[in-house]
């Protein structure tokens, strides 16, 4: 069935061209990389290990740009691997190629954890000295970052064994959760989780009651292993917390974010503070809708009868390239290169895993985008957000493969922004009023949805760490308590959430592969919120700071990459600010 519409769409032909990496898995190249990737790290450990201390700046430097060549070239194994899995997840053969390059990871990771943990345990002083001198001043940051992990590194025998256990570790059990859901089918005719999902969107209301019926079903049907899957991966975490010495449960994703926890605990504090805007739209939306009650597979529907007509994949790129290029031709230029170089993944497809993505990929290369498309609306909005993740990435990888690693609330703020410009240059194009409110009504929700559900899906995160640290294993009924308080607490009494929707914590991936990481996106979008404002009033001259910040990567903290823009992120005022930009188009659908 989706094969049927994505013909119709003309996506089925849309995959990406693998080559640039490698020409298949029976490539020799693969071989060849990986006896290189696990000679040059034992080479580099004979070499260098227990010498990092006595190492100048220009020695320092060689070390460093070889251990970015061995990470550069496991990370070009490593997409190419992930890729070929995303789109065949019952493959045995792309299972197996993923593990063997899981396997290399660790085992290049263990012959190599000698630098971190040797320039960690150098003296403050004498550190701050050998980081200053001009040679090292490309890496100064990246080093510097490092060294914020210092009070949390373990011995040297505990890190290697760490990197040993690591392929039977999260990323296995995230590979089963990724097979799991590509290969669960969904109601009598065997749809896929993305066809279910996209019905949630559909206009009739015994559609959207029928597709989460079956998502429903799919997801109570395998419930006992998705709680295992989530008990493990919470167990893991609070292990490695422990052993590392983590204050709390969202203390790593903050480092890795390189924010302060009074930044993040502000942010949320203020959005929790707010949730009244969505007890307000949604009971706009029920009078909108004429329904005397609205239940949690309503939240989507369009607030126009009519069906949404489908947007063919040719349109959605010149959407969305028109848009990019009105804002930046450079940009336009960059996000059609990944429609006409076969840099996309985007027909809907048996056994591809669900949502989308961006992969950076390695400077050397470029960056790959994956989407599920069905040509909605919402979908030009996705494939928007992940071209704006690709065209960051395209720039950002002029600064080599460490530096271009952005923390991931500034790589969802380029994200967002690319979702705005593409929203403005539509609602530009509808003349109509119903129709300008209908779409209006779908940036909000999706503004709701990037805001206040990522922050909800936070708590649910919080809650669930801390009582599987409390009370041990959670049965799948106390993580299903636990979704719905905190989504109640969002919703409040403007929507009812059934008995079904109790289960719809255990889809989500996020919650898996990279705990706390939701916040995010909320970040993202109310920084968008204070981005774009400037941007309507600076033009041109945004534009260029804007493409600063995004070539930038992540070579500086996100405090001094926003610094330019005059952005304090520990003001409440600040999220307040992007909180009352959402309250005043609220206020204008009134």
């Amino acid at each position: 069935m989706g094969q049927v519409k994505t013909q119709s769409l003309g996506a089925q032909g849309v995959t990406w061209k693998l080559d640039d990496l490698y020409s298949g898995t029976d490539d020799i190249a693969i071989t060849r990389d990986i006896d290189l990737c696990r000679e040059k790290a034992e080479s580099l450990a004979r070499e260098y290990a227990q010498k990092v201390a006595g190492l100048s700046g220009d020695e320092m430097l060689l070390l460093v740009l070889e251990l970015e060549a061995v990470d550069t070239l496991v990370a070009k194994l490593g997409t190419f691997a992930y890729l070929y899995f995303s789109t065949q997840t019952g493959s045995a053969e792309a299972s197996s190629l993923l593990q063997r390059v899981e396997e290399l990871g660790a085992e290049v990771g263990r012959s190599t954890v000698f630098f971190m943990l040797e320039l960690n345990a150098l003296p403050e002083t004498e550190a701050s000295e050998l980081l200053s001198t001009p040679s090292l001043a490309q890496y100064q940051h990246y080093l510097r970052s490092l060294r914020r992990f210092a009070p949390h590194q373990l011995s040297e025998k505990e890190e290697e064994l760490l990197h040993d256990f690591s392929p039977v570790g999260r990323n296995a059990w995230n590979v089963l959760f990724d097979k799991l859901m590509g290969q669960l089918r969904f109601g009598e005719t065997g749809r896929t989780e993305e066809e279910v999902l996209s019905d949630l969107y559909n206009s009739q209301r015994s559609v959207r009651r029928q597709a989460a019926q079956e998502m429903t079903d799919a997801l109570t049907g395998n419930m006992h292993i998705l709680t295992h899957i989530f008990n493990t991966l919470a167990s893991e975490k609070m292990i490695k917390d422990r052993v590392r010495r983590y204050d709390s449960w969202n203390s790593v994703i903050n480092l890795s974010n390189e924010l302060e926890t009074q930044t993040v605990d502000t942010l949320i504090s203020a959005v929790t503070g707010r949730y009244g805007l969505v007890h307000r739209y949604y009971r706009y939306k029920k009078e909108l809708l004429g329904y005397e009650e609205l239940f949690d597979y309503d939240r989507y529907a369009p607030v126009l009868s009519d069906a949404e007509d489908l947007i063919s994949w040719e349109h959605c790129q010149q959407i969305v390239v028109d848009a990019f290029t009105g804002f930046s031709p450079e940009m336009g230029g960059i996000a059609n290169r990944f429609f006409t170089d076969r840099w996309i993944h985007a027909p809907i497809k048996e056994g591809k895993r669900g949502g989308a993505y961006a992969h950076p990929c390695v400077p050397e290369v470029h960056p790959y985008v994956m989407v599920n498309y069905a040509g909605t609306m919402r979908d030009v909005s996705t494939v928007a957000h992940e071209l704006g993740h690709g065209v960051h990435q395209f720039l950002a990888a002029e600064k080599g493969f460490y530096n271009s690693d952005t923390p991931l609330v500034l790589a969802e703020t380029a994200s967002v922004f690319a979702e705005f410009i593409v929203f403005n240059a539509q609602l530009d194009l509808l003349k109509d009023k119903k129709q300008r409110r209908s779409f209006i009504c779908q940036k909000l929700e999706s503004i709701f949805a990037t805001v206040f559900r990522q922050v909800a899906m936070n708590r649910f995160e919080h809650h669930m760490h801390v009582q599987r640290r409390e009370k041990g294993e959670l049965a799948a009924e106390e993580f299903a308590a636990i979704w719905l308080d905190t989504q109640k607490a969002m919703f409040g009494d403007s929507v009812t959430l059934t008995t079904n929707y109790a289960s719809w914590w255990s889809y989500i991936p996020h919650f898996l592969s990279t705990p706390g990481y939701v916040y995010s996106y909320a970040f993202g979008e109310l920084l968008v919120l204070a981005l774009y404002s400037r941007y309507q009033q600076e033009g041109i001259a945004f534009v260029d700071k804007y493409r600063t910040l995004l070539t930038a990567g992540g070579s500086s903290s996100p405090y001094e990459l926003l610094a330019p823009f005059d952005i304090d992120l520990n003001a409440a005022s600040f999220w307040e600010g992007g909180l009352d930009t959402i309250e005043s188009r609220l206020n204008k659908l009134d």
